[in-house]
């Protein structure tokens, strides 16, 4: 039998590595199929989007080489490395690891603000960074702010059982930004009311694609979705019967 494990990094190397460790094998007796290389660029290092791997391995091939000690400990631990404490789980403990990882991204670059959090009624976890010269947290168009919220929306499930979404804010940005898409796709709504005919919207993130459609899921006559391949992937504003599309 196989046994395939997919893992993520900051770069294709380190998740191959990971995955090896994991599966307690060497290069010589795995298939590594690289899923996604990721995308470069971000706050210290770290990816917008991460490498992505999947490693498949001979059961029998990976049991002769590891040796009996090391099979005896993985019977006695099944569970991975990755794995956190069951005293270390729960909403407590997600909220306070991370808290405790956007305290360090945010000392690393040399900021020294105030950081908040809170439970929104969208049952999330909102992170608010205030302070001043907060724009390197930020990035151009978002997208460093885009990879802390990633990062740590990774840190925070690792503490529990059921998906926990986690929103990070740096003074503001996020906020006014979601104002804005949301005054755009009410503008643009009209507009395909008033004209019978689609609209297709600039690329946008995942996040604001779903800003989008959760601010038009309830305007009578209007429906939206998503087309293209990222990252040039757009929402479309359509009413019920749509026609041609524009923009």
């Amino acid at each position: 039998m196989e046994r395939s494990i997919e893992v993520t990094a900051k770069t294709v190397e380190l998740a191959i590595s990971q995955a090896l460790e994991e599966l307690g094998v060497s290069e010589d007796v795995a298939l590594i199929e690289v899923l996604d290389e990721g995308e470069s660029g971000g706050l210290l290092g770290f990816g917008r989007r991460p490498a992505r791997v999947r490693v498949t391995v001979e059961e029998k091939a990976a049991a002769n080489e590891k040796a009996p000690a090391a099979r005896k400990a993985e019977d006695e631990d099944e569970e991975s490395d990755w794995k956190v404490a069951e005293g270390d789980r729960g909403f407590v403990a997600a909220e306070n690891a991370t808290l405790d990882y956007v305290e360090a991204i945010l000392s690393g670059v040399g900021i020294h603000g105030r950081i908040e959090s809170y439970m929104g009624e969208d049952e999330s976890l909102h992170i608010e960074i205030l302070g001043s010269d907060c724009g390197v947290a930020i990035g151009r168009h978002g997208e460093t702010l885009d990879a802390i919220q990633y990062l740590t929306n990774i840190v925070a499930n690792r503490h529990v059982d059921e998906h926990l979404r986690v929103v990070v804010d740096v003074a503001g940005y996020r906020s006014r930004r979601e104002q804005r898409l949301q005054q755009q796709a009410r503008r643009t709504a009209e507009r395909v009311l008033d004209t019978g005919r689609e609209s297709r919207l600039k690329p946008m993130s995942p996040a604001e694609r779903r800003i989008v459609h959760l601010t038009l899921k309830n305007m009578e006559g209007i429906t939206t979705y998503s087309e293209g391949a990222e990252p040039r992937r757009y929402v479309v504003i359509s009413p019920t019967a749509g026609l041609e599309i524009i923009g």
